[in-house]
Parts: structure tokens; sequence; C-alpha cells
């Protein structure tokens, strides 16, 4: 029997897909990739993901717990800010500590004295499509600017963390970042152990050079006789997960509107913030459709697409990419139903890993 939707599907062979590139890149550069959980924390993937990278990163005690917890390895512990009430459940889950700033630095890194301790740097340079997003903008408070500050705590420290990227898709790119890195930051990398260079390098896209980006990783590592990680979240399920909706109604308004049963600001919300549509595929035919959202929200729309045939209630559409800071932020706006959770395993069986009910919904407020 079908499953109910929404549903979001993610897909172990197209996972497996991006895993083998993962492999490829972690042989031939030498570097090491530690899961970023902000972008994707789907925890029943982790035992097919886990194989093939060195560990995870994280953005808040939560997410340091669960890498600790359910996906193993290395276990990097980073928040912009750490307070006093979690900074030492962090550092009981974590192998190593990476500070956003030298103030987070004095506060608390004698507790993590134990460890390898990281100090995110922001080099003033990054590759990013959206301001929202650029961790190098003006007034950006992600990481330490300025050098000499930096070069005064170069005792306390093991290693920098530089994520200066988002959805960079272009080595030749990339590596002008790492150039003008090695320009300001050379004489320092000189004395670390490792160098994190974050995540946003989309190395799983189609026709990405991934023995170039190798290349150049490698000879950075031994050029300052370090460890290099990247820490790829999206890049990992970029094209393996789909949500899938049903259509509820068909209203006419100029354009023929098909309502389905999920809402973009609860299901797809980096949607609305990036003023984007979802991908839709084949995205051909005669019949064109706004599909949209049953929330309340006026401007819930995923986009607008041509269909073989006409929209009619019950027909299944199948949204692209919903992995990726997708899952990780869906919520409850509306009261909308939660989509289910399943997984497409390799065989083709379909195996659902997650319903949520009314009282998921109950429990997510007071």
């Amino acid at each position: 029997m079908p499953l109910a939707t929404p549903f979001y599907l993610i897909d172990e062979a197209k996972l497996d897909l991006n895993l083998a590139k993962v492999d490829r890149l972690r042989e031939l550069s030498g570097a090491k990739a530690v899961m970023a959980l902000k972008a994707f924390s789907t925890w029943s993937t982790f035992p097919q993901i886990s194989q093939h990278m060195d560990g995870s990163t994280s953005s808040s005690l939560n997410e340091v717990r669960l890498g600790k917890e359910k996906f193993g390895g290395e276990t990097h512990a980073y928040s912009v800010a750490w307070s006093d009430d979690e900074i030492d459940e962090a550092i009981s889950y974590a192998d190593k500590m990476i500070f956003n700033s030298i103030n987070q630095l004095d506060r608390f890194g004698a507790k993590a004295a134990h460890m390898p301790v990281g100090l995110r740097v922001n080099p003033g340079v990054s590759h990013s499509h959206f301001d929202l997003a650029d961790p190098a903008r003006p007034y950006s408070r992600l990481g330490e600017r300025d050098v000499s500050k930096v070069e005064a705590v170069m005792d306390r420290i093991s290693g920098f963390m530089l994520h200066c990227n988002c959805e960079n898709d272009s080595v030749v790119a990339f590596s002008a970042l790492l150039d003008t890195f090695e320009e300001k930051l050379g004489h320092l990398f000189e004395k670390l152990e490792w160098v994190s260079f974050g995540g946003g390098i989309h190395f799983t896209g189609a026709g990405y050079d991934i023995d170039a980006l190798a290349a150049r990783l490698k000879a950075f590592s031994e050029r300052y006789q370090l460890q290099v990680y990247l820490e790829p979240g999206d890049a990992i399920v970029t094209g393996t997960t789909t949500l899938e909706v049903s259509v509820l109604d068909v209203v006419e308004n100029e354009k023929s509107v098909a309502i389905v049963d999920s809402a973009v600001e609860a299901h797809m919300l980096d949607l609305l913030i990036y003023r984007q549509s979802a991908e839709m595929e084949p995205n051909a035919g005669p019949n064109h459709y706004v599909i949209a959202g049953k929330s309340c929200l006026a401007g819930d729309v995923f986009g607008e697409y041509d269909f073989p045939t006409e929209l009619k209630v019950g027909d299944r559409i199948s949204l692209q990419n919903a992995g990726g800071y997708t899952m990780v932020k869906k919520n409850w706006f509306n009261g909308v139903a939660m989509p289910s959770i399943a997984i497409k395993k390799r065989n083709g069986d379909v195996e659902l890993v997650r319903t949520f009910d009314y009282s998921d919904y109950l429990a997510s407020l007071s």
C-alpha cells in the first residue's frame, strides 16, 4: 500500500553515488571529511553515511551530542557562542573544540585544554551567491578578523576553521580563495596541526572536477604539513531526497493553482528564505500550474511548473532536493501535518522510519 503523503523520501542508491565521490576525494587528497549536522541530521541514514566519513561537526550542544551518540568517529564541537550552562556538556561529547572568537577561547579554552582546540578565523573573503549566507559579509560575527589578535593566541590552539564557502561549485573559485588564505595566513598555517575549510564546497555536483580539488588540497596539506578537514553537509545529500506530496484541490485565478498537502514555510523553509522555487522533474508538458501549499500564508508557493497531463485531486508530486537545509528546518506552522520520513532501500523497497502525529505537535509547544 502506498505511503500516505506528505513524506520525505531518501534514496539510498543516490546517497551511494555522492558517498563514492567523498571516498575519492578523501583518498586522493588525504583530507578528512566530517558531516555537518546543521545541514542534515536525519540519523536513520547515519549508518550508511558514516562509513564514508571521519566523523561529524556541529553548531550546537544538541548537534554535538547527536554526533557523538549516533554518528561516531571524530566529534567536532563548534558554536557561534557557547553559554556557561552548556560548555561542560559540549566538551564531554567532543573530540575537538572550535571557538568562534578569542573571547570564547579566553572564557572556556582551559576547560578544553585536554583536546585539540581550534579558532574560527574570518579572512575577509568568501564565495557565496547570497548575502544572507556570506560568512565574510560586512560586520560578520563569524570568526576573528584581526590577524594580530590571532597571532597572540597561537600557543593556545592547534587549528583554524575557515568556513567561507556557500554552494561553491567551482574548483577555480575555491583555489583562488585558498590563494588568498595563504597570502594572509600562511605564516600562521606553519604553526598549526590542522585546518578545516568548512562546508559549502559543492564537489558532489555534476561535472565537478574532484581530482583537481584533491590535488589543490593535497598540495596545501603538504606545504604546511597539516591535516585538512572538510565539513560537507548539503553536498552529501544533494539530489538524494524528495518531498512527496498530493494534490488536494485545483483552483483558477488567471492561472491554475494546485494546492498540495504540504506547506513551504513548514516543510521547505529555505525556499522562502532565499526566494527560490522548488525543483521539479521533468517539468515539461502543455499543462502549466502553480503548485501551492495549504497554509494560510498568501505566498505559500513552491513554484510554477509544466506537466504532461492535467492535474487532478489525488495526483502525487515529487519536489526535488528536499534533504540539505530542509529537513532540519521543518516546523509546525499552521499545525500542518508533519511529513513522515521514509528511506528507499537499494533494492527498491520503501521503509517508513518515522511518523508524526498530534502528540508531536502538542509536545512542540506548551
